[in-house]
């Protein structure tokens, strides 16, 4: 009976060890995770900014798009508005770009009916 409850034990303990390792993978991930406000910049049409999602980790910018918007264009430019990147995806997708320098940047999303978005971020080392 003592041998069945040690193996039980061991077998749970085992089991919270990996679940342990596994959380911390998922915290060193988002470690540099900051989520970008997206806003209006000029919108004629039924507004779609919450179908867009930008964050920064690091250096690496994701924008997702959770429905169709038909072909976007993505424009990265410094804080001062010098061009970084730019780039179109079809929609729904995501767009991941690496931003070499850090500083301030803003990020412009173009839908094809002409509606505009931004958000600011900062990229740190």
């Amino acid at each position: 009976m003592c041998h069945k409850k040690v193996k039980t034990i061991s077998i749970l303990f085992g089991l919270v060890i990996s679940s342990v390792f596994c959380m911390s993978e998922t915290l060193y991930y988002l470690d540099g995770y900051s989520h970008i406000d997206m806003k209006e910049a000029k919108v004629q049409h039924c507004p779609k900014g919450s179908s867009i999602d930008a964050s920064i980790n690091g250096h690496v910018l994701t924008v997702t798009f959770s429905e169709n918007l038909g072909d976007v264009q993505i424009d990265i430019t410094t804080a001062s508005g010098g061009a970084v990147s730019y780039g179109h995806i079809w929609t729904p997708d995501s767009y991941i770009a690496y931003i070499t320098n850090t500083g301030d940047y803003v990020v412009t999303i173009t839908l094809g009916n002409g509606d505009e978005y931004y958000g600011e971020f900062e990229v740190t080392d």
